[in-house]
């Protein structure tokens, strides 16, 4: 999963998907399910064309809202709930001359900063899943959008209902709260914000294929020098060990079960 927790508070021991995510913000990497392949059909769903006011909800270290602003020359505002996060976001925007498109701030998913009907577009990858109260942060997306704008996740979807060790599995990395829910319940979930002609995708999840979507959108040598910082951090922090441990015990029947699931709705 990519793409950042929003949650309202956090414990002063970090939590495994705490852990994650810094471990995300210090190599200037974030990941979210389907990678650049799913970003491009949540974007053509999205009706982006260039003149849109856009909001990324949970932006990590920035690559998506740089992404966008690049490919449409569109405005967009990321936030997230990690300051980290969003000191990479900056000095992404700086680096890559983008700073008169992109505004980046901390802010939590479920209690946004802006006034009532600011975007044109509110869109978010791999978040909704891992927020507490995932009514209120879609109350939150729909509020904050124009009437006739769209709003758009791309989440992890089960394609079936889960065994019970998958649900722990989850439970043990990303805490309690998380969510993963089915298609039907997706489409539920913006129907009860109030959403109307909502389009639903869900696509397998193919590792081959997403590998090669994230070498895409990464680029080859920040893949490289991504992996090249690994082995120093993971020799120097025992906490790193402890998270990528418990990652790499994922089960391999989880493909079977987990999907990339597209739901767009229309304020």
């Amino acid at each position: 999963m990519e793409d950042t927790r929003a949650q309202s508070t956090q414990d002063e021991t970090p939590g495994m998907e705490d852990i994650y995510f810094g471990l995300q913000a210090e190599l200037d990497f974030t990941k979210h399910i389907g990678a650049l392949d799913t970003t491009n059909e949540l974007l053509e769903l999205l009706h982006i064309d260039g003149s849109e006011y856009v909001l990324e909800v949970g932006c990590g270290v920035g690559r998506t809202p740089a992404y966008v602003a690049k490919k449409f020359g569109c405005r967009v505002v990321g936030v997230d709930i990690r300051e980290k996060m969003i000191a990479r976001c900056r000095e992404r925007a700086q680096r890559e001359g983008l700073e008169h498109l992109l505004e980046f701030q901390v802010a939590d998913a479920q209690d946004l900063p802006f006034e009532d009907a600011v975007f044109d577009v509110v869109m978010c990858e791999s978040v909704v899943a891992m927020v507490p109260d995932q009514q209120k942060a879609m109350r939150e997306y729909v509020r904050v959008v124009k009437p006739g704008g769209y709003v758009g996740l791309n989440e992890a979807t089960w394609r079936k209902e889960p065994i019970p060790e998958l649900q722990h599995h989850l439970m043990r990395i990303w805490g309690p709260t998380i969510q993963v829910r089915s298609a039907e319940e997706w489409q539920q979930l913006l129907e009860e914000a109030g959403l109307r002609d909502i389009v639903a995708r869900v696509r397998p999840i193919n590792v081959r294929s997403e590998a090669g979507s994230r070498f895409k959108r990464l680029g080859y040598w920040n893949v490289l020098r991504t992996w090249a910082k690994m082995p120093g951090m993971i020799r120097t922090r025992p906490d790193y060990r402890a998270f990528l441990k418990e990652a790499f015990s994922t089960p391999k029947e989880l493909i079977a079960y987990w999907a990339a699931g597209l739901y767009v709705g229309r304020k």
